[in-house]
């Protein structure tokens, strides 16, 4: 949750240092995935919730998963995917607007981004 990738890293080297020794599968893991663990930082700080969480994805397939262990399988194959194509749709409806929405065009186009703040170049 720090603001800046430099203050990310010092706290992740800190948490690295405190628990390597308890847990070093752990934290091999962790090392194995810093880069990806910081790329968020590269894009509009207003996207970072959304980066962070998977709560989307989960909600989504929650609604599904819930109706089709109701339904105890729907037959056929097609009937199935036929259900679970509307339940997303459905679900779909309930959508919000992601945060700083109007920023995507910038990430699209490829202006650069660094601790969530659009870098600007130097005239």
């Amino acid at each position: 949750m720090a603001p800046t990738q430099k203050e990310g890293l010092r706290a992740y080297g800190s948490f690295i240092s405190l628990y390597e020794k308890k847990y070093p599968k752990a934290c091999q893991c962790l090392d194995k995935d810093k880069e990806a663990l910081f790329s968020f930082n590269n894009y509009p700080a207003e996207h970072w919730q959304h980066i962070r969480t998977t709560n989307p994805i989960e909600s989504t397939f929650a609604t599904i998963r819930h109706r089709s262990k109701r339904t105890k399988g729907c037959g056929s194959r097609t009937a199935t995917l036929s259900m679970v194509f509307k339940l997303a749709l459905t679900a779909e409806s309930k959508w919000r607007r992601l945060n700083g929405s109007k920023e995507i065009i910038k990430v699209l186009t490829g202006i650069k981004f660094k601790d969530g703040e659009e870098v600007k170049k130097a005239a």
